[in-house]
């Protein structure tokens, strides 16, 4: 596939992700994807695999946080790979507190399909937003 359309397909899947639709988040994902959020004591933190992982990974991200996306991000496109650089802001649901992160998510895209996504996240940023005390 050409850079182009790679490009697209993230911003479509990124678009269906801030949308929360998961019948477009799934249709733009290999059923063998995987999404690694680094991290500990972070619900979403993990190694999240298949549609079910995904499907997971959404359901629990829904249940803890509200996020959105104040400014278009920046795509840096090689190969079958997409970097994505952006911001997200939002609040963690259980405390009531307000988040700002800044995140890079490298993609893999191959046939038309989302195959790989390491997401990179200010997780001290969340972990102070979701602090109880």
């Amino acid at each position: 596939m050409s850079l182009e359309k790679n490009v697209q397909i993230v911003k479509d899947f990124l678009a269906a992700l801030e949308g929360r639709d998961k019948d477009a988040l799934l249709a733009l994902a290999d059923e063998d994807i995987e999404w690694i959020i680094p991290g500990k004591n972070w619900p979403l933190a993990g190694t999240h695999r298949g549609h079910a992982g995904l499907e997971n990974l959404l359901q629990q991200a829904n249940d803890t946080v509200e996020t959105s996306f104040p400014e278009p991000p920046e795509f840096i496109a090689q190969g079958d790979r997409v970097l994505v650089v952006g911001l997200a802001t939002g609040r963690i649901k259980a405390t009531n507190k307000k988040w700002e992160d800044h995140w890079v998510f490298d993609i893999f895209v191959q046939n038309g399909k989302l195959t790989k996504v390491r997401e990179y996240v200010d997780t001290q940023a969340l972990a102070r937003a979701s602090e109880t005390s």
